[in-house]
């Protein structure tokens, strides 16, 4: 088969995660009806890490888990530090810094309580703060079902720019003096 080492290239790239030797083989013989050998893609994958190793190339194929994954080499590493960190400093969805809010004032806390507090499904927030390294998992609850216990990480300090948590506005700095219902006017 023609260019068969492009698709093998293709699918390691489009990848999120490192893909398996049998993962490949299974994509290919799906794709093009015909038998492909562990030791066949094993040989094309010799060629491709071997293209990669050329200077001419930022990126490497590295076996990692037990499967392969294209990955930065590392005299380029300092250049991607600065990227993810700009990356990180990006903005926050309401929903995010709603999420981020609770954890910070009530940590450690579960998932569940925050659903409570917010009123809605909180998993795509978490999974977001938690890729931003804003929090942390701190642990297990010894509630029914051991939930897992979230925290601020040691990021959310420098994002913030605060050295300790205790820094964090408290309620009573956003407390309107203003007549509220039912007071007595003078």
């Amino acid at each position: 088969m023609e260019n068969i080492e492009q698709y093998i290239e293709a699918l390691i790239f489009a990848s999120e995660q490192s893909i398996r030797t049998e993962e490949i083989i299974y994509c290919l013989q799906s794709a093009f009806n015909h038998d492909f050998s562990e030791d066949d893609i094993n040989v094309h994958l010799k060629n491709i890490a071997k293209k990669y190793n050329d200077k001419a190339f930022a990126i490497g194929l590295v076996k990692v888990s037990n499967g392969y994954q294209f990955l930065t080499k590392k005299d380029y590493h300092q250049v991607i530090n600065l990227l993810q960190a700009q990356r990180a400093k990006k903005k926050l969805s309401q929903a995010a810094l709603e999420t981020l809010a609770i954890i910070a004032y009530k940590q450690p806390v579960t998932k569940p309580d925050i659903e409570q507090i917010r009123g809605v499904n909180c998993d795509y927030s978490i999974q977001k703060l938690l890729e931003k390294e804003l929090i942390a998992i701190t642990g297990k609850s010894e509630a029914v079902g051991k939930p897992t216990l979230y925290g601020t990480s040691p990021l959310f300090m420098d994002y913030f720019g605060i050295n300790d948590i205790n820094e964090l506005p408290q309620l009573k700095d956003f407390t309107v003096n203003g007549a509220s219902i039912g007071e007595q006017s003078e």
